[in-house]
């Protein structure tokens, strides 16, 4: 059975609700299931080590289920217009996947979570898209078509899906909701029609 993994970093836990209701949408698609993971953050401290576990949500994603997924939706926070640098140091250490082939041909999408309106959004949705093409991975986002993206005032954009909270409302809008769900069925059914055809 098709698995698809869906990895994310979240500071404030919007990046997160987005990671969860992208897995509904996977497994929305009968034949695929998905596997939600997150990675460590980055610390500077040296007077003691870090928790090889987390102590609340997603377990932390190894390189080896990055190596046997069928398809990726990778999530990450925007910092400055670029993907966090936890996400980034994760990437980073890939260099033996990339030597390998092991994720070239495979489909795989991004989305991101942006604390203000004009914070970077679109671009942090691009930066995490470069060392998925350097992988060779087959990159997708959503159509105009998605009644959605074309409505949304908040996050998402044919880039992949997002979210932007309001100061009324932090959490996902409806919007934001459908879109990381659409994305996530996207992906299973791409993912899916790929392993039949191979």
């Amino acid at each position: 059975m098709p698995q698809i993994l869906v990895l994310y970093y979240s500071k404030n836990g919007g990046t997160a609700e987005l990671a969860r209701h992208i897995c509904r949408g996977v497994e929305s698609v009968p034949g695929v299931t998905a596997m939600l993971r997150t990675v460590a953050p980055v610390t500077t401290a040296i007077d003691h080590a870090q928790s090889a576990v987390p102590t609340t949500g997603a377990p932390y994603a190894s390189y080896a289920e990055l190596a046997a997924c069928d398809g990726l939706v990778l999530g990450s926070p925007t910092r400055f217009g670029n993907m966090a640098s936890a996400m980034k140091h994760f990437l980073d250490g890939t260099s033996a996947l990339w030597a390998s082939g092991s994720l070239v041909g495979k489909p795989a999408a991004v989305f991101t979570s942006t604390s203000t309106p004009h914070g970077g959004h679109e671009s942090t949705l691009l930066t995490m898209m470069l060392p998925l093409l350097h992988h060779g991975m087959l990159l997708m986002g959503l159509p105009f078509t998605n009644d959605a993206i074309a409505r949304t005032q908040r996050g998402g954009s044919p880039y992949g899906a997002g979210h932007i909270p309001t100061p009324n409302q932090t959490g996902l809008d409806a919007d934001e909701k459908e879109i990381a769900q659409a994305l996530g069925k996207r992906m299973a059914e791409l993912t899916l029609r790929l392993s039949q055809t191979l």
